[in-house]
């Protein structure tokens, strides 16, 4: 299975990434900002970083990269993207995902190993998980508060489309402590901590994140 990674000028994930992909058994394929064509792969994730230095607002100039255009057209007809902070904040400028990424509230670059509790199992990106799992990925961002309206935030909950909710410590003023969420389909998936950095022992603070990864490529096989 082809697992496409975006690099956006300013990114800083994307190769961790791409190993992340090839760790669970998929391959991974380069795919450019510059480039408005996805190269028929079957799934893709937008990685973390500073995209275009962040500039303006993050996220809100990658959202009108070339490859965006048919990214979020295969978003809308079905295919499963995933994107990781930076990403996250990509997915929502782009309105693949309502709501926004804000500046954390204690306004400070946070960075940490954070537990989280998976919520659904019922997105492209999270179903090897059990509900209710609780695992550990690293987390840095210094603007992932998560904000929508109340009638939004009411809807991803009563739809159960909150994927993942910070546990003890809400590290940046999410609200309701949400860490990731999904559309309706469930095939698009915003997370703000990094799956990609736990999927080895020697480098991450355990292999929690793989799940994320082996979760699509699964769903592919059966498809």
């Amino acid at each position: 299975m082809r697992v496409g990674v975006v690099t956006f000028p300013g990114s800083l994930d994307d190769r961790d990434a791409a190993r992340a992909v090839r760790v669970a058994g998929g391959e991974a394929v380069e795919l450019w900002h510059g480039d408005a064509d996805l190269h028929a792969v079957d799934a893709v994730v937008l990685p973390g970083g500073f995209s275009y230095g962040d500039y303006l607002r993050c996220g809100a100039i990658a959202r009108f990269a070339p490859v965006m255009g048919p990214l979020v057209a295969a978003a809308e007809g079905g295919l499963p993207v995933l994107g990781i902070c930076n990403g996250f904040q990509v997915l929502c400028e782009s309105h693949l995902l309502p709501g926004a990424l804000v500046r954390n509230d204690h306004l400070h670059f946070i960075c940490r190993d954070q537990r989280l509790r998976i919520e659904s199992t019922s997105t492209a990106w999270t179903s090897a998980y059990d509900e209710g799992q609780e695992i550990v990925v690293p987390l840095k961002n210094g603007e992932g508060g998560y904000v929508a309206d109340e009638a939004t935030l009411d809807r991803l909950e009563g739809e159960g489309r909150v994927v993942a909710r910070y546990l003890e410590l809400n590290p940046n003023g999410s609200r309701r402590d949400i860490a990731g969420i999904s559309n309706a389909r469930g095939n698009v998936v915003g997370l703000m901590p990094h799956p990609e950095h736990a999927v080895e022992p020697l480098t991450g603070p355990s292999t929690d994140g793989l799940g994320f990864f082996t979760s699509i490529l699964k769903g592919l096989v059966e498809a």
